[in-house]
This record gives C-alpha cells, sequence and structure tokens, in this order.
C-alpha cells in the first residue's frame, strides 16, 4: 500500500481503536477516538498521521515491560513509525525485529508509568540575575601580608556572551533535573550533584543511567562561577563551564546520548518551546543554547548564607574572631586561615577567597589544580596530566570550593575519605612524598612533604570551622530545587 509524503502509522479497521484505546487509558489521557484521529482509507485500513501518534504518546520515555525492556519515547515512535501494515504480519523494522499483533498490543499494553510530570514553574521567574552579593565577595578585607588572597568576584567567569538572565537559568533549571535527557530516561544532572549535599553526591563514585559507575567521584557545584581559570572536572578538561555542562550527556557511563539524540528529546518535550523562547527569543533548540542556560543555572548557585557569612558580616576583617562562633570554631578558623603563623602552611593557601576556591594560576599554561601528596605515586589515574599531557601535571586535581563541605562526603576525587575528620588527618600526618607534590606543602629545605602536626583538638576545631560552611538557605532554596512533581 502506498504511503503519503507524511510518514504514517497504518493499523487494522479492528486494531486502531484497540491499539489508541489502549494508548489512551494506559497514558491517562482523556483522548476521544473519533474522526480527526483517523482518515479512512482503502481495504478496511485506518491510517494515524505521525503527529497525531506523538499527541498519544506525549512522553519521552515510557517504562515498558518485557518482552521489550526499557524504551524511551523516540523508540516507541520508531516502533510504531516503522509499521507497515497489521494485516497479516507486522514487518518491523530494526531494532525491533518481526513482531505480529498480538506483540503490538503487548508493547502497548505494557506502558506502565504513563507522562512524567511537566515542571512547575512560578508566574514570575526566580531572580538568578545581579543577586546582590555579601561585602565580602567584593571586596578583599584580608590584610596585605596574605598577598595570595583577594576578592572572590574578582575571579567572576561569566562570559560577555552568556551572562545570567532569570529566563535563562530557569530553563537551565528545568534541564538540570529532566531525567528525561538521558538514555532510559532514569539520570539528569541532579542524580549526582544533590542540592541537599551542596550539589555533590553522597556515592564514591557516581552511578550513570544504566548502573554503571563513572570513574570519579562528583564534586559540588556551589560557586563554580568563581573559578576563574574556568577550567571544569576534576582533570580540567572541560575549558569553560559551557563545555562541562554538555559532557555528562555525551558520557557513556552518565547519560548515553549523542548531542543529536539530547537536542530531539528536548525538542520532543512540551515544555521547552516556551522555555526556550522566554530564555532566547525564540524557541529554536541547539546543543549551544542548552549549554548556555545549564551554564547560567549553574554559575547561579553561589553559596553566601551560611553561619560563616553571618559572623563575617559583623566583623571588619575575616580573621577577626566571629561572634557568632564557639571558641571552637574560631579556634579553628584561626588554623584554616593560619592566622599567628605557627604551622608550614595553611588552608587558605589553597582555598582563598572568602568562596573558599582555589583561584586562577598566573599564566594559562600553568594549571590550578593541586597534587596534594594522597599517594607517593601515581599509578592509575594521573588527574589533569590525562588532559595536559604534561609529567608536571601527574597526580594533580582541581581543587573545589569548601561552601557546604559538611555535607559533601566523601572527598577527593576518588571519595577515598569518608569523613571531614580523615580529611584533617591527612594533611596532619599523611601528605605522601609524590614527585609533583604542591609546593606548598613541601618543606623547601628537607624536601620533605610539610604536615600540620596537629592535635586531636585542634583537628577537632578545624573540623567544626569547616561545618561553619554549610549553607542551609543555599540547600533548600526553592529556586534550586527540583521543578518537576514526583
Amino acid at each position: 500500500m502506498p504511503r503519503s509524503t507524511e510518514r504514517l502509522f497504518v493499523f487494522t479497521t479492528l486494531s486502531v481503536p484497540i491499539v489508541l484505546a489502549a494508548i489512551a487509558i494506559t497514558l491517562g489521557t482523556v483522548k476521544s477516538i473519533h474522526a480527526p484521529w483517523t482518515e479512512a482509507v482503502p481495504q478496511g485500513v485506518y491510517v494515524v498521521p505521525t503527529a497525531m501518534m506523538q499527541e498519544a504518546f506525549p512522553c519521552n520515555a515510557i517504562d515498558l515491560a518485557e518482552p521489550f525492556g526499557e524504551l524511551n519515547y523516540l523508540d516507541a515512535v520508531s516502533f510504531f513509525d516503522a509499521i507497515d501494515t497489521f494485516n497479516d504480519i507486522a514487518d518491523v523494522a530494526e531494532p525491533f525485529g518481526v513482531l505480529d499483533d498480538a506483540d503490538i498490543f503487548a508493547f502497548v499494553g505494557a506502558v506502565s508509568e504513563g507522562c512524567p510530570p511537566a515542571p512547575t514553574l512560578p508566574d514570575v521567574p526566580y531572580a538568578y540575575a545581579n543577586v546582590e552579593l555579601p561585602a565580602h565577595f567584593l571586596i578583599n578585607g584580608f590584610p596585605p601580608q596574605m598577598g595570595f588572597q583577594s576578592a572572590a568576584i574578582d575571579h567572576d567567569n561569566t562570559p560577555a556572551d552568556n551572562p545570567t538572565t532569570d529566563a535563562g537559568a530557569t530553563l537551565g533549571r528545568v534541564l538540570f533535573y529532566d531525567v528525561q535527557l538521558s538514555a532510559n530516561g532514569t539520570r539528569s544532572c541532579a542524580s549526582c550533584h544533590v542540592q541537599s549535599n551542596g550539589f555533590s553526591d553522597v556515592a564514591t563514585l557516581s552511578v550513570g543511567f544504566d548502573g554503571g559507575e563513572t570513574g570519579r567521584h562528583s564534586m559540588s557545584l556551589a560557586n563554580a562561577r568563581f573559578h576563574a581559570a574556568g577550567r571544569f572536572f576534576w582533570d580540567e578538561r572541560a575549558g569553560t563551564l559551557e563545555e562541562q555542562v554538555l559532557q555528562p550527556f555525551q558520557d557513556p557511563v552518565e547519560m548515553g546520548l549523542t548531542l543529536d539524540q539530547l537536542v530531539e528529546l528536548v525538542e520532543s518535550q512540551p515544555y521547552y518551546p516556551e522555555l526556550f523562547a522566554d530564555a532566547f527569543g525564540n524557541d529554536s533548540v541547539t546543543a549551544d543554547r542548552i549549554s548556555r542556560a545549564l551554564a547560567q543555572f549553574v554559575r547561579s548557585m553561589v553559596s553566601f548564607t551560611s553561619r560563616y557569612d553571618e559572623g563575617r558580616a559583623a566583623v571588619t576583617s575575616p580573621l577577626d574572631d566571629f561572634p557568632n562562633f564557639t571558641a571552637q570554631e574560631n579556634q579553628g578558623k584561626r588554623i584554616f586561615m593560619g592566622a599567628g603563623g605557627r604551622q608550614p602552611f595553611s588552608c587558605a593557601q589553597c582555598h582563598s577567597t572568602e568562596a573558599f576556591i582555589n583561584v586562577q594560576s598566573p599564566t594559562p599554561a600553568v594549571t590550578s589544580a593541586l597534587n596534594i601528596g594522597l599517594d607517593a605515586v601515581s599509578t592509575g589515574d594521573v588527574g589533569v596530566a590525562s588532559t595536559s599531557g604534561r609529567v608536571q601535571d601527574t597526580g594533580k586535581f582541581k581543587v573545589p570550593s569548601l561552601r557546604n563541605i559538611g555535607v559533601g562526603a566523601p572527598y577527593m576525587h576518588d571519595g577515598r575519605f569518608a569523613t571531614l575528620e580523615e580529611v584533617v588527618n591527612h594533611y596532619a600526618t599523611g601528605i605522601q612524598n609524590h614527585p609533583q607534590l604542591a609546593p606548598q606543602l613541601r618543606n623547601p629545605g628537607t624536601g620533605q612533604p610539610h604536615r600540620l602536626n596537629l592535635n586531636p583538638n585542634q583537628r577537632a576545631a578545624l573540623v567544626a570551622f569547616l561545618e561553619t560552611l554549610d549553607d542551609d538557605a543555599f540547600m533548600t532554596d526553592v529556586k534550586f530545587s527540583d521543578p518537576f512533581e514526583r
């Protein structure tokens, strides 16, 4: 039977009402079956236009029972689009093989979860752009002798061609939480970057769409805006945040898509056209626009309402004791900042500014990542060296912000430390003499690693201070939360 120029779904006269009714019932839709849905053609066959079938299947991730496994919306459309006729045996193109009418009905009847939810968004977008930062993010309050310190705003990596807007970050938020944008409709960016954990991951190695583990632990996204070097991932393989946000979609373990598939999945969702139009002036979907929107949302994740920030607002210098801190927390802050100069190095040398990040390296050719002596020899993961190809970058890894570190366990690129106490113990007694050990951690006279050699009370004080960087308001702020009702 000839097809029209429009791609068609073809059913026998008997099959079409049953199939469409099954779709309507299982998806929980209220679609009535009447003339506009079908067009009668000779030999008792009904022809259903593709657009109509897609309207019957408004979901892009349909959980299907055996024998079909889990197929997404694109598979479902391909399945029905491949059907030539149900008169006898449906000759269905790969990957579905040859199926008869009973299989077709089983396929449709296996739809179990219906449509995924649409996002719930406010009529007036949340404020993401032009957020008023506290004074200690805008002005360097450290004394001149701490020359390595600077204001966080000096390290803003927002590019001129992608400023954060309320509409752009709103679109980014939906993309960030949309599980439909993975190979089997089960994972999103938020699966590995959880708001209640400061947008880090509780798993030692993050888990991808098919249950496989990634090669590294997922670091926190908080204050990514202030990584001036603009390089992302532990090995700094992404040159900008705009590059970084697209790579997990394309990773075969994480989300398992190509960029073309990602664009097609976004285009198939009914809630994206308006969001893209609001953000970019029209509803065209491109990988570049997806990247820009996600980067805007991630850059908006600035954490500045912790107990540290409350105390900082009450004093002139970050080295002053904070009135809202306990004696133990203020002691830990002095240890962290290196106040008094009694320690061979300070935590603040590598986690600087009051965003607690590692600032940009002096020249683009030199990485800001550090080797902190986790191992004496790098035998597996070589870190930034895998990106740069330079031997001197062996065992160096990007330094994340310490904001919300108290809820960010496990720690390090491989999640080797389960608690902050273990992290502090590493710096107190465990730094290894790796050939590429950071100079801040090496005694220039002996060539051996510096170690803090803190006593138990000092270690407990340092942990207590680090926990003051946890930002409950940030971790519960609705504008960073999941917009999908589940």
